[in-house]
């Protein structure tokens, strides 16, 4: 299965370089979100995750009424095209140590994807296949 089949009835919220941290911190509490992609221009520039918001305003005592997400945000997130593989996906988060991916084609953002939606995703493939499972070992004919 492809990325672009999990994302594409998806609705992502983006933040813009230019809005405030209160305002992104606001949007991500009222949507139950830790990570939002960050466009400059209409182009991803980067993610502002809560990590960024504690390590980055919080501990470093900014204001967030007035710095710009722009400012503290993680730059050139690493992503991936829609046509990448979930298991290629959930393979880079591990190994780069991030939860969450942009999903781009070309500069363009397509959607954005967290580890917890790739693990219900395949959570949800295992439920499958055990009732699948037990169908087949209820209907088989005793021997």
């Amino acid at each position: 299965m492809h990325i672009c089949d999990l994302i594409k009835n998806q609705d992502t919220y983006r933040a813009d370089v230019n809005q405030t941290v209160l305002e992104v911190a606001q949007a991500m509490v009222a949507r139950n979100i830790g990570a939002v992609p960050v466009l400059r221009e209409g182009v991803l520039a980067g993610i502002f995750s809560e990590r960024d918001l504690m390590k980055r305003v919080v501990v470093e005592g900014r204001d967030p009424r007035k710095t710009r997400v722009g400012e503290v945000m993680t730059p050139n997130p690493l992503t991936v095209s829609p046509q990448e593989k979930l298991e290629t996906c959930m393979h880079m988060m591990r190994q780069h140590g991030f939860r969450h991916l942009p999903i781009c084609d070309g500069g363009q953002l397509q959607g954005f994807i967290s580890l917890r939606d790739l693990l219900l995703h395949d959570l949800d493939e295992k439920d499958d296949e055990v009732r699948m499972m037990r169908a087949y070992i209820q209907t088989s004919p005793r021997v």
